[in-house]
Parts: C-alpha cells; sequence; structure tokens
C-alpha cells in the first residue's frame, strides 16, 4: 500500500478495498501457514496445543480467551497477533476512533467527509498502534473503557450534552480497527462486564442516554486464571457465551522445553557471559525445582507456579557466580552446586504455600524443594544409592558410594563456603577419598571443572539420598556423618537434625 496517498481521492484511485481486521488476520495468517512460517515466534512447548487452537480460532475470526495458570505467556500470545496485522491501514486524519473513510463511524469523520468530500485528509496508522491492553482492576469503569460525556469539552466547543461531539471515547472505542486485550479478565466487577455484551455481540456501544450506533471492528482477546473463578471473582456467564473461542494454556511439558525458555528471556549481563560458566546439569536442577513445586504437596497448585521462577532462579545463580569470582579477584568461574542456595530468593517470592507450607515457612519449603531437586536428578548422572540398600540380590554388586560414605563414618567433615576461590574448592573436594575415583570412572572425559562439580553433586545427591549428613548455614555447606550428626542431636546438641525429604 502506499503510504504517500494523503487524500481520500487519492485512495479510492488506488483501488484499496477496506477489511475487517479479522478479516485482514486471517488472510495474513493464511499466508503465514502457506509459507510454513511460525506464527507465534518465539513460543516454547505450544507447537502442538496452544499455537494450533489459537491459529484456529484466528482463522474462524473468533474472539479469544487464554485461561491459563500465571506465567503461562497468554499476554505474549495476544501481543503477537501484532504481526498478523497489516504493516498499514488509512483513516481519517484526526480521527479518535481511526475511522475508515470508506465507513466512517464518528460523528466528527462523518462531519469532516460531507465537508470535503474526496478532499478529505487521510493519515495511516501503523500496525504497533493498533494494540490496546487494559489489565482489569476492581477501579476500572465504564467510563475507562467505553467513555463518557466530557463537560470541559462540551463547554470549550458550546455544544449541549445532548450533542454526540461531547463524548469522551474510552480505550475500547480508540482501539477500533485493532486488538483490544483484557488482562485478568475476573478482576473485572460484573456490572462492567455487562457493559461489554453489546460490544462482543453487535458490535455496537452504548454511552450514557446516547443512541449512539457504531459498529466497532475489533478482535478482542481476554485473559484469566482459573483460579480466579473462585477466589476474587468470575466471568459472568453471558460474556463467557459471546467469546467464541476459550483456550487453555499450560507449563512445558518437559525439562528441555522448560531450558529453552528460561536461555531466551534470562537477562544475563553481558559481562556475566564472559565471566561465568554455567553447565547443563546445573540449568536442569534449576528447571527441575519448577517441576518439583508443581507436584509438592506444600505448593498451592491452583495458583501454578510461574515460568517467572526459574528466570529469576537462572539469573541469581549467574549472579552468585559472579559475585563470588569479584570478591576472589577470577576472571572466570563456574556455577556451583553450592550456589543454587542463592536462588531460594527467586523460589519464596513465587509460590503460593497451602496450609501445611505455611507451617514448614516458605524458606524451609525452598530449601525441600531444592533437595528434591537434586535427588530426581541425580540418578540420572549416577547409580541410584536406594539400589545398592537392597538386601537380595542375585550378583552382589559392589556399592560405588562406600569409600566416600566411610570417609565420612570415621568423624571427617567437610566444609565449603559460599565465597571460597576455585583452588579452595578444588582442595576441600580433592580431601574427600574415592570421590575424584568415583566421578572420573563414571565420567572419564569430563575437564577439570567438571569433575569439581560432578564431585560436588555426589556429595549433595548421597545428602539427599540420607546417606550423609548436610546441614547448610548462611554462608556454608558442611557435610558430615549422619550417625553422627543423629548422636549429636539425641545428646542435645545445638545442631538440628536433617530435614527428610
Amino acid at each position: 500500500m502506499d503510504i504517500s496517498i494523503k487524500t481520500f481521492g487519492e485512495l479510492k484511485k488506488s483501488g484499496y478495498k477496506p477489511t475487517s481486521v479479522k478479516e485482514e488476520i486471517r488472510r495474513n495468517l493464511i499466508k503465514k501457514l502457506q509459507k510454513k512460517e511460525t506464527s507465534f515466534p518465539g513460543i516454547i512447548g505450544y507447537e502442538d496445543t496452544v499455537i494450533p487452537d489459537t491459529e484456529r480460532a484466528l482463522l474462524s475470526r473468533h474472539n479469544i480467551l487464554f485461561l491459563g495458570l500465571r506465567g503461562q505467556a497468554k499476554t505474549r500470545m495476544a501481543r503477537q497477533m501484532i504481526d498478523l496485522l497489516d504493516e498499514y491501514i488509512p483513516i481519517v486524519e484526526g480521527s479518535e476512533v481511526n475511522d475508515d473513510p470508506f465507513h466512517p463511524l464518528s460523528r466528527y469523520a462523518r462531519d469532516l467527509i460531507a465537508e470535503k468530500g474526496d478532499k478529505t485528509p487521510i493519515s495511516w496508522l501503523p500496525a504497533s498502534a493498533r494494540y490496546g491492553e487494559k489489565l482489569a482492576t476492581p477501579d476500572v469503569s465504564v467510563a475507562d473503557l467505553v467513555g463518557d460525556i466530557d463537560p470541559i469539552k462540551a463547554a470549550n466547543l458550546k455544544l449541549s450534552y445532548a450533542d454526540e461531539r461531547v463524548i469522551h471515547f474510552g480505550i475500547i472505542p480508540r482501539s477500533n480497527r485493532g486488538i483490544f486485550v483484557i488482562n485478568e479478565l475476573p478482576d473485572l466487577q460484573a456490572r462492567i462486564q455487562v457493559a461489554l455484551f453489546n460490544i462482543l455481540q453487535e458490535g455496537d456501544i452504548q454511552i450514557r442516554g446516547f443512541k449512539v450506533r457504531m459498529p466497532l471492528d475489533i478482535l478482542f482477546v481476554f485473559t484469566a486464571n482459573p483460579e480466579d473463578y473462585t477466589n476474587r471473582g468470575a466471568i459472568v456467564t453471558p460474556l463467557k457465551d459471546r467469546i467464541e473461542s476459550q483456550i487453555i494454556t499450560h507449563y512445558p511439558k518437559s525439562v528441555e522445553n522448560s531450558l529453552l525458555i528460561t536461555e531466551q528471556e534470562a537477562d544475563i549481563h553481558e559481562e556475566q557471559l564472559g565471566k561465568v560458566q554455567i553447565a547443563d546439569m546445573v540449568k536442569r536442577l534449576i528447571e527441575q525445582v519448577a517441576f518439583e513445586a508443581r507436584s509438592s504437596e506444600y505448593v498451592d497448585k491452583k495458583s501454578g507456579v510461574s515460568a517467572r521462577l526459574t528466570i529469576a532462579a537462572y539469573e541469581n545463580a549467574v549472579s552468585a557466580g559472579e559475585r563470588r569470582a569479584i570478591i576472589n579477584k577470577e576472571k572466570e568461574t563456574h556455577v556451583r552446586i553450592a550456589d543454587l542456595q542463592a536462588i531460594i530468593p527467586a523460589i519464596t517470592g513465587k509460590i503460593e504455600l497451602v496450609y501445611e507450607g505455611e507451617q514448614e515457612g516458605p524458606l524451609q519449603v525452598a530449601h525441600n524443594l531444592l533437595d528434591k531437586s537434586v535427588r530426581t536428578l541425580f540418578a540420572s548422572y549416577f547409580p541410584n544409592p536406594d539400589s545398592f540398600k537392597k538386601k537380595k540380590q542375585a550378583a552382589p554388586v559392589e556399592n560405588p558410594y562406600r569409600s566416600v560414605i566411610q570417609w565420612f563414618d570415621k568423624g571427617n567433615s567437610l566444609q565449603l563456603l559460599q565465597d571460597i576461590s576455585d583452588k579452595q574448592y578444588d582442595t576441600a573436594l580433592g580431601k574427600v577419598e574415592g570421590l575424584k575415583e568415583l566421578v572420573k570412572a563414571r565420567f572419564p572425559q569430563a575437564g577439570n571443572r567438571e569433575q569439581l562439580l560432578l564431585m560436588e553433586f555426589v556429595l549433595h545427591g548421597l545428602a539427599s539420598y540420607s546417606l550423609i549428613s548436610k546441614k547448610v548455614a548462611e554462608n556454608e555447606t558442611r557435610f558430615s556423618d549422619l550417625l553422627g550428626t543423629m548422636m549429636n542431636f539425641s545428646m542435645g546438641s545445638e545442631e538440628e537434625p536433617d530435614d527428610e525429604l
């Protein structure tokens, strides 16, 4: 389209044919599908579920409700629909409601076209300006969404309140010929939701006592959390009935997809990228925390566990490594298992606890989730310690962890301070008899840093299986023998007992 066109007459001669926004989106989506282009780039894990459902809804020219727990890319899906709009559309210059010159809606546009005819000035509206979004809150009014009489405009123009020109249009009429999104729809008061009935069904608006017939051309997209139906508010039934497609969103179904989302969304500083390395195993531990939280009896499943948890946790883990490198004046380092204590603040603020969890406390629940993640992932890298506890076996199998456990049984302990240098970290882990040999036997190709990380992982793993004791203080992690710790506790030691998983 030639955006150099400036008048209505020129627009007519160009052969421009106006279409509705839903037809426009349908046409552009068909082109993308024909070219096998991704209609919603950057949305991971929805390729076989939410995206096809959304494409079908758009092809059907439906208004859409995305229903799902927090952190499931509902708003992002809506915002990406901008890419399905034409690059520019012509509007009557100066129009508040993006009037189509061929079918003007407002009094302003009708009067201007009646006065100037083919000389009516035309301006071009970019796709980015055709998107409106409103977060539903209890204080949102009908005037905000639809419009109201503006007494100041009436006074300035010396018009009576009976004149249509005194109307101040709300955000919905101003989104005419575009996409309008209402986030958290159940939070909108019921009487406000009722004001949307006519807009969705008949396409017109009602403002005060005016008999205004404005067949608005809008694609509506709503988002809602299922918990909102019983917790804060509800979507009134007639409104739900007018929203043609309800699409259920979900969390990533695999750790691989979750990893891709976190790496895509995490905001890692350029300096950190060059200084801090984070192993795939550590990344998987972080993702596993979210999976454990979603199945934990302490976490409220109805509220969900947002993908923002793992994104924030990933950023914290990298920053923990960077902070230690700065303190020790090291040019580079890698994220250790102990550094994952730094992700606790990212967990505690992003999980809603049920009553039992509240009794445990958010800090303790976060530690439990981290320990469960270690336990779950440990068996993917090393033999499951439980398999060596079985007494009856066809052929006795040598326990690969025996020498490590025996070293602790002799009364030895290992203290790993949070901020020790890489050299001190190496020296400390090297003291544990049999630990390095165990890792070498299992991962002969691992480099020195990978070996050290795996050695530390073994200690955390054995502790998660209650074969050795682990105590986490403010700035240290201490490993010791389990029996000695239990005896000290029974004798009135100030040390606390292990938290069993």
